[in-house]
């Protein structure tokens, strides 16, 4: 081999390793984004890799949307220099794929970047140790560059491999933190209440912990801690002795989750918000959801259900008939515990008597706060004590918070977890507001909607329409929807810190904005 030679196979070597590093972080953080999920991974990969696939659902799933990347242009480029012969060129190709594709998934990441803890390492480095061994492989092959090219291209199927080969040991992991956390909750006995729902769990959750803010006693698991790793973690790192309630928020992606998890963390009050379509990509079903939040009912004694929501309103006799204590809470409707906004007061009333009243605080869903003054009254807080409360309570980071900037403009910030029920309250909320200049709605719309995904994000921005605002859209996942609800022009960002600078420089006192759902960056 002649002196040349050797210098440029050094030089695609390099290369070559670099491509592939950059492939491996990019959905490496990808991977732990979406909860070390392997059929999540795949599904993203399609999302970002083929065109027509950015809405998709499913690999099957074709959606209605835009091309986001140029994946399939260097994959098309590489299978031509390959048939020819021409494996330098291959490599090439594969080098520019590897460090730029997908075009716009970010290696740092906006809004998650990759952490590299003990799991995110080990699959790391067991991913670059197959795509090692594939590379000495190739060493023995006639045409040694086409496995060294599959090692670039070949990063997601060996993620995913490496992810499904070390969950036996992962399974391990998890269950000697989970027995940590059962001897730690046996030995210090808290009260467990335990709060699921499609949505509202997390403000429900902190409101429980605002109404409790004057017992020291009291922890809540932080954040959305709220599957078998973040429950045991906040467990055995926050659970002192002493504590007298311990409050678990628990979610789920499919049934049996919350099963598990009460199995272990068994509550005395369990706590149902709400029953809708988020996770219903995972979930296929509202029956299928609404089956997997009822686990979290089977062994605590009093259960409290957020009967503004039709199919919680049903569980209700249900409940009663097995023998459970049921607390009844609403905004709207006849309940053990109601709480309904009266102009700037919420007026409180526990099983039909008017107990007192509270100032409203904006961002504050009055049915959440329902919920948690039954929980309060569950633990024998009386209701004197639970409208004193009332002060102590606050709206949750990013859940329909309502400031006014320096510039003038009125900023409605609703940017976690969107789904349809909490879109159609933000909207009200920014036609509610005495503005008297432009209502911008900046939006990536909502996702893991399943097949409705499509038809529920064309149906907001048909709200949006017919409120006469203006909508912008963020990212590309949902924005056929959006412009095909919309029916008129829309403005479309890459990312939304180009959406916010629009505003800040298009938009006036007078004028008002709803931030509508963040989507993490590793969504096209």
């Amino acid at each position: 081999m002649s002196t040349g030679r050797v210098v440029l196979s050094v030089i695609e070597g390099i290369a070559l390793s670099s491509a592939f590093f950059a492939q491996l972080v990019r959905w490496l953080r990808v991977l732990q984004r979406e909860h070390y999920n392997p059929a999540s991974l795949r599904l993203f990969f399609v999302r970002w890799s083929l065109p027509r696939f950015v809405g998709a659902t499913s690999v099957r799933d074709f959606g209605r949307e835009v091309p986001t990347t140029s994946s399939t242009v260097f994959l098309v480029a590489l299978v031509v220099a390959v048939a020819l012969g021409f494996d330098d060129v291959g490599i090439g190709i594969s080098v520019l794929y590897g460090l730029l594709c997908p075009w716009r998934l970010s290696m740092k990441g906006r809004t998650g970047p990759l952490h590299w803890t003990r799991r995110a390492t080990t699959i790391g480095v067991v991913a670059s140790a197959a795509s090692v061994a594939i590379g000495i492989a190739g060493a023995f092959d006639s045409r040694p560059a086409l496995l060294a090219i599959v090692m670039v291209w070949a990063v997601p199927a060996t993620l995913d491999i490496a992810t499904r080969a070390l969950a036996p040991f992962e399974e391990r992991q998890a269950k000697n933190f989970v027995d940590a956390a059962t001897k730690r909750l046996r030995r210090v006995e808290p009260r467990v209440v335990a709060i699921t729902g499609s949505y509202g769990k997390t403000s429900t959750k902190n409101h429980l912990a605002d109404l409790l803010s004057g017992d020291a006693s009291v922890v809540a698991s932080p954040r959305s801690y709220n599957n078998r790793a973040g429950l045991s973690r906040a467990i055995n790192e926050n659970l002192a002795d002493g504590t007298q309630v311990f409050i678990a928020e628990m979610g789920t992606y499919g049934p049996g989750e919350i099963a598990a998890l009460c199995s272990w963390c068994t509550p005395e009050i369990s706590v149902v918000t709400a029953i809708g379509p988020v996770h219903l990509e995972r979930m296929k079903s509202l029956d299928i959801i609404e089956s997997a939040k009822f686990e979290i009912t089977k062994l605590a004694s009093t259960v409290v259900v957020n009967v503004d929501d039709e199919r919680l309103s049903l569980w209700v006799g249900r409940l009663r008939d097995e023998g459970k204590r049921v607390l009844s809470a609403s905004r709207d409707s006849a309940a053990d515990v109601r709480v309904t906004p009266m102009g700037d007061t919420w007026q409180i009333e526990i099983d039909n008597q008017i107990v007192g009243e509270a100032l409203v605080v904006v961002g504050v869903e009055a049915s959440n706060l329902a919920c948690a003054l039954a929980v309060g009254v569950a633990l024998g807080r009386t209701p004197h004590e639970l409208v004193a409360a009332c002060s102590n309570v606050r709206p949750v980071d990013n859940r329909l918070n309502v400031a006014t900037a320096p510039s003038g403009v009125v900023v409605i910030d609703d940017t976690f977890n969107a789904n349809p029920a909490s879109a159609t309250r933000a909207l009200s909320a920014l036609a509610a507001l005495n503005l008297s200049g432009r209502r911008v709605v900046v939006t990536p719309g909502m996702v893991e909607l399943g097949g409705e995904q499509y038809r529920e994000n064309a149906v907001l921005a048909q709200s949006v329409s017919a409120m006469d605002a203006e909508l912008v859209t963020v990212a590309r996942t949902n924005a056929k929807a959006l412009a095909d609800g919309y029916r008129a022009k829309t403005r479309l960002f890459d990312n939304r810190n180009e959406a916010v600078a629009w505003v800040r420089s298009s938009l006036v006192a007078g004028d008002g904005v709803l931030y509508l759902n963040d989507l993490p960056d590793h969504y096209p």
